[in-house]
């Protein structure tokens, strides 16, 4: 921040990039938004097409449809419907099925399991947008956070092999779970906005790479989908979330990225990882008030639930909940670091500093915090606990960047992007604000970031870039398209 704005008291403020809704007709009715030759009399105008992507995210606490339609003319994307499950509602294990994973709270999967709740969940996301699998889909993109019962990053693969057996049991095309190769193999629709002409998909989403080497992390992919869907929910707002930036997502897992400013393609060299939501969770479990086999805060949370709470006490009953939290650069020969898959090796050879976020060593200290959410509960009330939760969030991110900031992996002018049901939610915006200010030039609160950062990945493996309004490159900067055709060029 700018020694003038410190001395005015002008810190950032906490933006929030919410989604916003359109239907399909809406979209099928769009009007003309841009001039694209020219300005003035005389003008082509081309009409607005939607590109429609579903996100289908299985999590360890909650499993999402979520369909975007992204305008291709403007890159601003729309949330058509979002349909949430709980994880913990999978059906058991049948006989004969084999059990291959399970969530952080040890909710066991397989593969026919896994399958049955992602058609489901599909199926009824489809019909309450009222959109054609056929007609109006146009990709699809599969995420989990779902690693803490799996023995290596890789193991993780099969997992995304059964969500893909969910979406084909939900009547989606396997076209339209993969990268188009030319311009003509797209529906002809989509053709005038493609690049794939120009340039191909090698591999980097909205200028960024990944660690090069083996996977560092088992939730990498979230990490790249969560940065990118902040940059896309950027453009709601005045904010230019560009590189170099440092993204967190705080679902029941800790994900997020840490990246540079090189051009055309910035680096990944810092990656979070371990537990974030599950924190919260095991406190608010405490109560005795929400399911033991995956209950969530998500579960008792209404918005006026902090109008009476006790702040004061709240802040000291969430120093004693971090007397078990341990965030810190994850030692090298740990195999799981907050129950998370992880390889720091490879990630040290990649240039890649992993921080992880862990309660007791792989959690075994969430008992501690169950107990500690029961003495809240009873010396206290709901509101007073529930702003120990915000606390308790607030306090996992000033960790996290004080963390980063003593490894040196925060770059100057980096802004910060925070998403995620335990990030996001209550007093955490302004609490996060009191202490970020000494790092960044500006924080975007995002909502949704996987599902759109989904929207931006299915864009990115098609080439329908917006030069004109570019989500890559560094802050300020222009669209790296020339960069990249000379790069892929050589």
């Amino acid at each position: 921040m700018s020694f003038l704005k410190k001395l005015l008291g002008l810190g950032p403020k906490p933006i929030m990039a919410k989604s916003r809704y359109i239907t399909i007709e809406d979209a099928k009715m769009a009007p003309f938004t841009r001039k694209t030759v020219g300005r003035g009399y005389g003008a082509n105008l081309r009409p607005d097409e939607y590109y429609v992507v579903a996100s289908v995210e299985l999590g360890n606490t909650t499993t999402k449809c979520i369909l975007t339609a992204t305008n291709l003319n403007t890159s601003r994307t729309y949330l058509l419907d979002k349909t949430v499950k709980m994880t913990r509602d999978i059906r058991p294990p049948k006989k004969g099925e084999k059990v291959f994973g399970e969530t952080v709270w040890h909710v066991e999967l397989t593969k026919e399991s896994v399958a049955d709740l992602v058609k489901d969940t599909i199926l009824e996301s489809v019909k309450r947008s009222k959109i054609s699998i056929e007609d109006d889909l146009d990709f699809v993109v599969r995420s989990t956070g779902v690693t803490a019962g799996f023995a290596s990053p890789k193991e993780v693969g099969e997992l995304i092999i059964a969500l893909a057996d969910g979406c084909l049991d939900a009547g989606i095309p396997p076209g339209k779970m993969s990268p188009s190769i030319s311009k003509e193999s797209l529906p002809k629709k989509l053709q005038e906005f493609t690049l794939l002409d120009k340039v191909m998909f090698d591999g980097a989403v909205v200028s960024v790479i990944p660690p090069t080497g083996r996977a560092v992390v088992a939730n990498e992919m979230e990490g790249e989908l969560v940065t990118a869907g902040i940059k896309a929910g950027a453009k709601w707002t005045e904010i230019d979330y560009r590189n170099p930036c440092v993204s967190m997502d705080f679902g029941t897992t800790l994900a997020g990225r840490i990246v540079n400013n090189d051009e055309p393609y910035a680096k990944t060299i810092g990656n979070f990882c371990g537990l974030a939501g599950a924190v919260a969770d095991s406190i608010i479990r405490g109560t005795k008030k929400v399911d033991k086999r995956g209950g969530a805060a998500l579960d008792l949370y209404t918005k006026d639930i902090l109008k009476k709470a006790d702040w004061k006490a709240a802040e000291e009953f969430a120093q004693r909940a971090h007397e078990h939290v341990d965030i810190r650069k994850v030692p090298e020969g740990r195999e799981r670091f907050g129950t998370v898959p992880v390889d720091p090796q490879a990630a040290y050879d990649a240039g890649t500093t992993l921080i992880g976020c862990d309660v007791g060593k792989d959690g075994d200290e969430i008992p501690d915090l169950t107990r500690l959410g029961y003495e809240i509960i009873e010396s206290t009330d709901m509101h007073t606990l529930f702003a120990t939760l915000d606390h308790v969030s607030a306090t996992i991110v000033k960790r996290l960047i004080e963390e980063a900031a003593d490894e040196g992996v925060i770059e100057e002018g980096s802004v910060l992007g925070i998403t995620g049901r335990a990030g996001i939610t209550g007093r955490k915006p302004e609490l996060i604000l009191e202490f970020a200010q000494d790092y960044f030039e500006d924080v975007l609160f995002v909502s949704d970031a996987l599902a759109m950062g989904a929207a931006v990945m299915a864009r990115c493996m098609n080439s329908m870039g917006t030069p004109h309004i570019p989500l890559g490159g560094r802050q300020g900067g222009p669209c790296i398209l020339g960069q990249r055709m000379k790069l892929q060029q050589r």
